[in-house]
């Protein structure tokens, strides 16, 4: 095995541990890590940091480890964070190569992410929510807890990704080749 595969696998483990944990910080008040967002980040980061494969991986195992260890989220919000994320750590990861080495181009890779992320959630919860509960997944759903109840988790994201990113490309530890 690469050194450099190593390198990722251990780096994307570290940001699946941080994401197990990062919520436990707002956990007593759901309403917080609603509005927070808190396993967002290191699925963002993670895309970045060791690309869409393992961005998507991370991204997609997150929500659903955490429910299996600590009973939240419930499962059907489990399920549709799970694509939503792995389409955070995709995106990030796949624009943020793709992409020339600008520092704008950091925030165009993350908001793409955020919004195709968002959308992807909205398109797999209307199936989760009529196979697995009484209600009708609405649009009018998905805009109050897609955007105006998340909007303090969004602005977090695009304050502290490019933060991280940016002092990690300062490091000279981003991009990882191979």
């Amino acid at each position: 095995m690469k050194k450099s595969t190593i390198l990722k696998m251990a780096l994307s483990a570290m940001f699946l541990a941080i994401g197990l944990v990062l919520p436990l910080l707002t956990g007593q008040i759901p309403e917080i890590g609603n509005m927070l967002l808190p396993m967002h980040l290191p699925a963002l980061i993670c895309g970045f940091v060791c690309g869409w494969p393992w961005g998507l991986a991370v991204g997609f195992i997150l929500p659903l480890l955490r429910m299996l260890l600590f009973g939240m989220p419930p499962l059907t919000t489990a399920l549709g964070m799970a694509f939503e994320l792995a389409a955070y750590g995709a995106v990030a990861g796949v624009l943020y190569e793709k992409l020339p080495k600008k520092s704008i181009n950091v925030y165009v890779t993350l908001i793409a992410a955020m919004i195709i992320g968002r959308i992807v959630w909205g398109i797999v919860s209307i199936p989760i929510y009529s196979m697995l509960t009484e209600n009708t997944f609405s649009l009018a759903i998905f805009w109050a807890r897609g955007f105006v109840a998340a909007w303090p988790g969004m602005v977090l994201q695009v304050v502290l990704v490019p933060m991280v990113v940016f002092a990690l490309e300062r490091a000279k530890l981003i991009p990882l080749k191979g």
